[in-house]
């Protein structure tokens, strides 16, 4: 019913900015709340941020507050995550999500959709 696709990771130098994008597929989406996660080789998928579509009440992992920002366009069916002052440690696969739950979620297994992931590489 939903479909997620991310976009806009890249390889990037440590202290620098991307804006990773997500689009839904279908009109509905404004009724999700949406997430961002995140996986690098040999750990286990990490919740990075999430927005609650309706109200736009944003969440964000220790490890990225002040310098991670999630928002939505709601008539674009779309949720971004700017990531600024990049670390190596940043570095993994990117992947939005889509829960059906009323309180955002901060576990993958809560999460219904899934996008295919885009690669962030941040070089030191």
């Amino acid at each position: 019913q939903v479909q997620l696709v991310e976009s806009g990771g890249g390889l990037v130098q440590a202290g620098g900015s991307l804006r990773l994008s997500c689009a839904a597929s279908e009109r509905t989406f404004s009724t999700y709340n949406l997430g961002w996660f995140r996986q690098a080789p040999g750990k286990e998928r990490e919740f990075v941020a999430a927005i609650s579509w309706i109200e736009g009440n944003t969440y964000y992992a220790d490890s990225v507050k002040g310098r991670f920002t999630i928002s939505r366009d709601n008539p674009k069916r779309t949720v971004y995550l700017q990531m600024n002052s990049l670390k190596p440690e940043d570095t993994a696969v990117y992947y939005c999500a889509a829960s059906r739950t009323v309180v955002i979620r901060r576990t993958p297994s809560d999460y219904d959709y899934w996008g295919q992931g885009t690669q962030v590489t941040v070089s030191s």
